[in-house]
């Protein structure tokens, strides 16, 4: 027989992002981030791989980043869009961590599998950040997935990726939640 956790389904039922943009005020200081990761670390991981890694960014380093993305969107032909996205993430952000993802040689555990442990991680800091209080949002965006820019601002090699840049900050007040997908039409029952 099942023991649910009422709180826990509770809070998954209702969580929601928040915008990263509208996060104002404190953010998480090293103390309390480190709980976050030490929770959110409990991830899905085949093998025990931890294949990915984690970069934290604070505030002063938002500038320099956001600088990045300017430069690399101005090589990849200056779309006012393109460069507003990229710095804007960056401008607007007060801490966030970045996961990278990290796949290792394994005959067991293929990359994809691998790439959805990074995932999961991205999940778990933003189920553990809004646990814990804070707002967090977890972003991509075409700094995520440009090669250049993953190397230049995260070090990234050739074999890595961005899973995902979650931003925590003091979240604004709730408004009003997003349409949530209609299970009636997306879940197929096989029951024979």
């Amino acid at each position: 027989m099942p023991h649910p956790n009422a709180q826990a389904f509770a809070f998954l039922a209702h969580r929601r992002s928040r915008p990263a943009k509208l996060f104002k005020g404190a953010v998480p200081d090293r103390d309390q981030l480190v709980t976050i990761l030490t929770a959110a670390a409990r991830v899905p991981d085949h093998g025990k791989l931890e294949p990915w890694r984690l970069i934290v960014i604070e505030r002063p380093a938002m500038a320099r980043l956001a600088d990045l993305a300017e430069a690399r969107a101005q090589e990849l032909g200056g779309d006012t869009e393109k460069i507003g996205k990229g710095r804007g993430q960056f401008d607007l952000g007060r801490l966030a961590v970045v996961v990278i993802s990290q796949p290792k040689p394994h005959p067991k555990v293929p990359p994809a599998e691998q790439l959805a442990s990074a995932h999961a991680l991205c999940m778990n800091i933003l189920n553990a950040a809004e646990a814990a209080g804070w707002g967090a949002n977890w972003l991509t965006g075409w700094t995520a997935h440009d090669p250049v820019f993953a190397a230049r601002a995260f070090g990234c090699t050739a074999d890595e990726t961005v899973a995902g840049i979650v931003h925590i900050g003091t979240a604004a007040e709730d408004g009003p939640d997003r349409p949530r997908p209609d299970l009636a039409r997306l879940v197929t029952w096989a029951d024979a």
